[in-house]
């Protein structure tokens, strides 16, 4: 099934042959489509430990930027890694893209699999689609990592929103849209340099593999409204964060020249049981630039160590 996969993304896009330079999933792992929650997700699975974790990636990527570590888990969990609603080979509808929706999504994929209990993993947009996943879920998620990326409402949240490296936050809407149609490259490589240390270290194979999937139509326009949603998200999370702090082990991993340890801060809003993680030279794409340092700490934690 990774096959069919590969050739589907290959008719993509003449810049997409540099794909089989990125690193695969183990040959067990299977595609799957999973109707969910009004939209029908792209999720791979494999695995064959007792326990379940699901990855959850972020905006500039897909759930491909995951295996490496879904390789090093495939002996202790099930793993199950989603493409998000309206990003890789999901469904790009045109609304639900507030994160509490999005958690139902997730919420969908388990029920679908037949998986109760889960740790979760995430990344960037990921981190809002699993918080409220697990804000919504407390007695379905065992252990919750969070990798360089804010919650929006959630603490120091609209100091972080003054950072004018963030101006995409607000950048969206028609003509935006028409801006970047045709130059999803340039604009996602504008990512992809700023919030690297070191921007080669995004290999050019990832760049065309993920510049290909973004320009698919309707892609670009869910990105945006990954985006425009932070004001309802930021409502949603003060709701949640109401009803108490996350009582689970939460690890919250910020790169050493990004988020840092404000991760662990920003989680002390919304967590009781907290652990600060740090990856040492390493920007925002952590998988990218430190993936040995990131599969290990994940590991460690999801393990108890």
């Amino acid at each position: 099934m990774r096959l069919s996969f590969l050739a589907g993304v290959l008719a993509m896009s003449a810049a997409a042959p540099a794909l089989a330079q990125l690193t695969p999933f183990p040959p067990s792992f299977v595609d799957q489509r999973i109707a969910t929650n009004g939209t029908t997700l792209h999720v791979r699975v494999g695995g064959t430990g007792p326990a379940a974790v699901v990855l959850l990636h972020g905006y500039g990527e897909t759930g491909d930027m995951w295996a490496p570590l879904a390789a090093a888990l495939a002996s202790t969990h099930r793993v199950i890694v989603p493409d998000l609603r309206g990003m890789g080979l999901s469904d790009k509808p045109a609304a639900g893209y507030d994160k509490a929706t999005q958690g139902r999504d997730i919420a969908g994929v388990l029920d679908a699999l037949k998986v109760g209990q889960t740790a979760v993993v995430a990344h960037d947009i990921g981190n809002m689609v699993g918080y409220a996943f697990v804000a919504e879920h407390r007695d379905r998620v065992s252990r919750f990592v969070l990798m360089d990326a804010p919650l929006p409402g959630v603490g120091p949240w609209e100091t972080i929103l003054k950072n004018p490296l963030l101006w995409h936050f607000r950048f969206g809407g028609p003509d935006m849209e028409r801006l970047v149609a045709g130059r999803e490259r340039i604009y996602l490589d504008r990512f992809w340099n700023e919030f690297s240390a070191s921007p080669a270290r995004f290999s050019e194979a990832s760049r065309a593999h993920y510049a290909a999937l973004y320009a698919q139509p309707g892609a670009m326009h869910a990105g945006f409204a990954q985006f425009a949603a932070f004001d309802q998200d930021a409502i949603d999370n003060a709701r949640f964060v109401a009803q108490g702090k996350l009582a689970m082990p939460v690890l919250a991993i910020g790169g050493d020249k990004s988020f840092g340890p404000m991760m662990a801060t920003v989680m002390r809003h919304a967590a009781s049981d907290v652990t600060e993680g740090v990856i040492a030279d390493s920007g925002h794409w952590l998988m990218e630039e430190q993936p040995d340092a990131t599969v290990r700490m994940v590991q460690g934690f999801l393990n108890g160590k």
